[in-house]
């Protein structure tokens, strides 16, 4: 009886996830410490969870990749890799980007990129920032440390009892398939539109709103009589009365105090507005924001804003900015969008102060795509950042040193030489993804003490006795990879992991195989924008529709899957 409540406690986990209303870390969370309270995992088990050697090891290398992440390295030549005709220039970037994410954190090679690639005039950036998402998931998927999901499926193994996973163990399936990707992403990369980001565009891209104060000379009197109707490169969309919407709006519109007037067209224009008395923009007067520099910025998987509206923080203090215009993929966003919750992926375009690149918090809220930059890493600090970590890499892979111990090494000499702060790393430690991974591993022990992983798997035996342990294994596959586009990479492998094991137990088969069709499968996100984050931070730079990232990633979906299963038989045969 037990088997079954957890087997149906999942499915309405799973069911949560796909929803998304609930952050997958409050979920995982609450589903760990109900198993403890409920008596079906111990205290022991579910602390163990939290300090699993691969999770650390994870943990530890997101840490040391801040420093990477600031390195001047790929600033210095992503011009150069861009010239020439566009397919030359995608080819090369693409090969880049999946040689730097093997080794280097995907979502900051990505981010390192993001900025370069939508500032620059060469190709449009809509034509590369799919290419740039597929490529870093590519990469990733060659070497143990290239994506986050290897190093999460890696704490399932070790927490199985099972010999952890080697540094190149992945290379023998994923630099085939990542070829083969890549040179079908060249030709289904053509079917991407060409969204021509002038900087005229860009501004044309975003809404303003001002708000009518109270005392203005404004109220009281119309549209046409405020002279509203012919501002300098600016429209008066709609009005915003009380939560009640007025659009369109007519010249005899008579305003009140409160109105909330949105504006489109070329934001850059805001000097039209500073003629009105009593006109406030977003809590700042038109005077400040005018004195203030537009970045566009777009909002990190890491940001505390997500799921959050810009009422419910105090934008303003947090950041020393003010937003003028939010925008969603292709779409303006419109209406009161002060009370919008907004979304990883977003962008926004902000009138921020003169020290706003100084505020402690910028890296882990935003990506910017204006030319203001963080400060990078010097030239000893960026050879110090890298030579340190490749020493590691060489080590590992040849089993000289624990991958574990020398990152802890090179965390400490980066701490030693201030390439890294203390505070820096209290501000960027990966909270939210510790606790999906720990109480993962818990639900996943929760699982198999109760039985209902055998469940899982006398259900998966019964469905493929026909095909035999080859079918059993693309249909692990298959789930792993439907999960991975209807939720998150790392909680698709938390789910599938348990029923992959249990599959090849129940035939009596190597785990291998079934390991790396979870791992695989994982990291075949390229259909969906929302279920892997480099997608997310691509998504409102390069103007896409959800339909862009079908055209695109359907060949490289079935490209790769294609590859997996054919290869992973090969290389680990059951």
């Amino acid at each position: 009886m037990t088997a079954w409540l957890v087997l149906l406690s999942v499915g309405a986990l799973l069911a949560l996830l796909v929803q998304g209303r609930f952050a997958p870390a409050v979920l995982f969370g609450s589903w760990a410490v109900g198993y403890l309270l409920l008596g079906v995992v111990s205290e022991q088990q579910l602390l163990s969870s939290f300090s699993n050697p691969a999770l650390i090891t994870l943990l530890v290398l997101m840490l040391v990749s801040l420093a990477l992440e600031r390195s001047p390295l790929l600033d210095r030549f992503s011009n150069a890799l861009l010239a020439g005709n566009e397919t030359l220039g995608s080819l090369r970037l693409m090969g880049v980007t999946a040689t730097l994410s093997a080794f280097l954190n995907n979502t900051a090679v990505v981010g390192s990129l993001l900025g370069v690639i939508s500032r620059q005039r060469h190709i449009p950036a809509s034509r590369l920032l799919i290419p740039l998402s597929y490529a870093s998931i590519l990469g990733g998927v060659t070497t143990l440390v290239g994506t986050s999901t290897n190093l999460v499926v890696n704490s399932f193994v070790v927490n199985a009892g099972l010999p952890p996973l080697g540094m190149f163990q992945f290379a023998w399936v994923g630099v085939p398939v990542a070829l083969l990707c890549l040179a079908g992403l060249l030709f289904s990369a053509r079917w991407l539109p060409r969204n021509h980001r002038q900087d005229k565009e860009i501004s044309q891209a975003y809404f303003l709103e001002a708000r009518v104060m109270p005392g203005s000379p404004l109220s009281g009197r119309s549209i046409e009589q405020n002279q509203l109707r012919s501002l300098d490169g600016l429209f008066l969309l709609e009005i915003v009365r009380q939560e009640r919407l007025i659009s369109p709006v007519s010249p005899e519109e008579v305003l009140e105090e409160e109105d909330i007037l949105v504006f489109t067209g070329e934001v850059e224009k805001v000097q039209a507005l500073q003629r009105f008395a009593g006109l406030q923009l977003f809590g700042n007067g038109a005077d400040d924001l005018l004195a203030s520099n537009l970045v566009e910025v777009v909002i990190s998987n890491e940001s505390e804003l997500a799921k959050r509206t810009l009422q419910d923080v105090d934008f303003r203090t947090m950041f020393n900015a003010g937003v003028v215009g939010i925008r969603r993929g292709e779409r303006r966003l419109t209406g009161q969008l002060g009370q919008i919750p907004l979304k990883v992926g977003d962008s926004l375009l902000l009138a921020v102060g003169p020290d706003f690149m100084q505020h402690r918090n910028i890296d882990r809220n935003f990506h910017i795509l204006g030319n203001v930059q963080r400060p990078k890493l010097s030239n000893r600090q960026s050879l110090l950042a890298f030579a340190g970590f490749g020493t590691v890499i060489a080590l590992a892979a040849a089993n000289l040193f624990s991958l574990l111990n020398g990152l802890l090494v090179l965390l400490a000499a980066l701490l030693a030489s201030r390439v890294l702060t203390v505070g820096e790393l209290r501000r960027r430690f990966p909270f939210e993804l510790m606790i999906i991974i720990g109480s993962a591993l818990t639900v996943a022990k929760a699982l198999e003490g109760s039985g209902a992983a055998q469940l899982v798997a006398d259900g998966m035996r019964a469905l493929f006795s026909g095909h035999g342990v080859l079918g059993a294994f693309i249909g692990v596959y298959i789930i792993t990879l439907l999960l991975t586009e209807t939720v998150t990479n790392n909680a698709a492998a938390a789910l599938a992991f348990p029923i992959g094991l249990s599959t090849a137990q129940a035939f009596g088969a190597d785990p291998m195989p079934f390991i790396m069709a979870v791992a695989f499968g994982a990291s075949a996100c390229f259909i969906v924008p929302f279920g892997y984050q480099t997608h997310l931070m691509v998504y409102s730079p390069g103007r896409y529709r959800m339909t862009d990232y079908i055209k695109a990633g359907l060949p490289v979906s079935l490209i790769y899957s294609a590859g997996v299963l054919t290869l992973v038989p090969m290389v680990f045969p059951f």
